[in-house]
């Protein structure tokens, strides 16, 4: 905690992990922590909130700050991200501005340089997915923007190459300060946040393109049966239309029931008890374009 002994050289802070939607900010600060603090798709725009991580080790302690994608969103809730981002943005002393090896240099990219006002490491990721050969020349043509960073350093998030050599410069370009969080802490979030973004994440990795990224998870209720040692959920599902209602229960409830049986594992394992979870469905029209609904589901904020 602030305040307790500390070694004089002991560095922490507040690390904002930002770039394009998909480019794999989410899996990197899963890594680094080493818990799932923050969902994980396939597709773009999987994360929504500010959602904080927190690494500590002997002589450092990194604060993650995962942020939504940088896209061109025109929806309210788009809007809402980027001021996410914003934020995590200047509330960073130190950024970790992440683009994918396959598609780098993008427009969205670009934007995201022009943002960028604290110290930051450029991190090109996915190197598992091209030849060393082509890698070579992405990095030498991410020495274009050497000026604006002060690590250039390839990783691949979801095979671990690279990510200690990362976590090192982290730590090494940090300023000296406090623990912010106890040792045993590795994130900020309720269980409740936990338990809607685990959800979520079963949502959009199993219905794949039928449904799209306008879905949202509110637990509506949630008790504990200590005698029992076993948790209680409920949760709902809001979809913007009656036709992916339908494709989220699935025939005969069958694809709902896929979503809570793989959602209640990760669950129980995160949590450490029995669970039992219970979904319901629910059509709201357009709440993308809602900024109470948006606010009332809790993303972007």
């Amino acid at each position: 905690m602030p305040g307790e002994h500390l070694r004089e050289d002991f560095r922490s802070g507040f690390i904002s992990v930002v770039g394009r939607p998909n480019v794999g900010k989410s899996t990197l600060v899963n890594s680094i922590v080493g818990e799932k603090v923050s969902a994980v798709s396939d597709k773009p725009s999987t994360t929504r909130n500010r959602i904080l991580g927190v690494r500590t080790f002997e002589d450092s302690q990194l604060v993650f700050l995962d942020t939504p994608g940088v896209g061109r969103e025109k929806t309210r809730l788009g809007k809402s991200m980027a001021r996410a981002v914003s934020g995590a943005l200047s509330d960073a002393d130190l950024v970790a501005f992440v683009t994918d090896v396959e598609k780098p240099f993008g427009a969205a990219d670009q934007s995201i340089l022009k943002m960028l006002r604290k110290p930051s490491l450029f991190v090109v990721n996915k190197i598992d997915k091209i030849k060393k050969s082509k890698l070579l020349s992405i990095l030498s043509t991410a020495e274009r923007f050497s000026e604006k960073f002060l690590e250039i350093i390839p990783i691949s998030a979801l095979t671990g190459d690279g990510v200690d050599q990362l976590t090192q410069l982290l730590k090494k370009h940090l300023p000296e300060g406090p623990k912010y969080f106890p040792d045993d802490i590795f994130t900020d979030q309720p269980e409740i946040f936990y338990v809607s973004e685990l959800i979520r994440e079963k949502v959009f990795n199993l219905t794949r393109k039928e449904i799209p990224y306008k879905v949202a998870v509110v637990v509506s209720g949630f008790s504990e049966d200590t005698e029992r040692n076993l948790i209680r959920i409920n949760a709902e599902i809001y979809v913007e239309r009656k036709s992916h209602k339908g494709i989220l229960i699935g025939k005969g409830g069958g694809m709902l029931k896929r979503i809570g049986s793989e959602a209640r594992v990760e669950i129980e394992r995160i949590l450490g008890v029995k669970l039992f979870l219970e979904l319901w469905v629910k059509v709201k029209e357009n709440w993308t374009q809602s900024d109470f609904l948006i606010k009332e589901f809790g993303y972007g904020n």
